[in-house]
């Protein structure tokens, strides 16, 4: 296992190749982006390959995603069928947390996505990862991902969070505090 935010050679070769695989399999999610300047930038930002094997070792199987024309980064997100196992039965923040009294659950998904140098996917941004998906290949058919919930409804005590189900994407609010073994968190790193 690599130190905090670096990974040892032969990781960062295997990241690389897994990369590179799935992006080679998955060019639905990237039209018009080139592997090689992908690479490039991966080669020149240890900590973001850091955080990508972060994502990949909690089963959340990275993949580039989009590209941010004004700052020239790319964007991973998680791409697993089905929300990322290593992830699950969180709650929403440390805040919901420390207020389960019984129960709790060991940890939450904001903290979790922070630890790992990733951001919690928004709404539009999950709409938009679901909308790259091949006919009939959609995410989170039976399971749920936590997405980046709006602090008036943080306040009042909720957390979002969306699947697919019915032909649709839904977006649904919880207690922040609650969890479930089929819910964990999608996320995004800019590389």
């Amino acid at each position: 296992m690599g130190n905090k935010n670096k990974l040892l050679p032969q990781q960062r070769k295997e990241l690389l190749h897994t990369l590179k695989a799935r992006f080679e399999k998955n060019m639905n999610r990237h039209k018009g982006i080139e592997w090689a300047k992908v690479h490039a930038r991966l080669e020149l930002t240890a900590e973001k390959l850091w955080s990508l094997n972060e994502m990949e070792d909690s089963g959340g199987e990275p993949d580039v995603a989009d590209y941010d024309k004004k700052t020239g980064e790319y964007i991973f997100y998680d791409c697993a069928a089905e929300s990322p196992k290593g992830r699950r039965s969180v709650c929403y923040d440390d805040e919901a947390l420390e207020k389960r009294k019984e129960y709790k659950p060991k940890n939450s998904a904001v903290e979790m996505a922070a630890g790992m140098g990733i951001e919690l996917l928004t709404e539009e941004q999950y709409r938009y990862l679901q909308s790259l998906q091949k006919a009939g290949e959609n995410l989170d058919t039976k399971t749920s991902s936590w997405i980046k919930t709006p602090d008036a409804v943080r306040k009042l005590g909720g957390a979002l969070f969306c699947d697919y189900r019915y032909g649709n994407i839904f977006v649904y609010h919880n207690g922040a505090e609650s969890y479930y073994a089929a819910r964990a968190f999608r996320g995004c790193v800019r590389v």
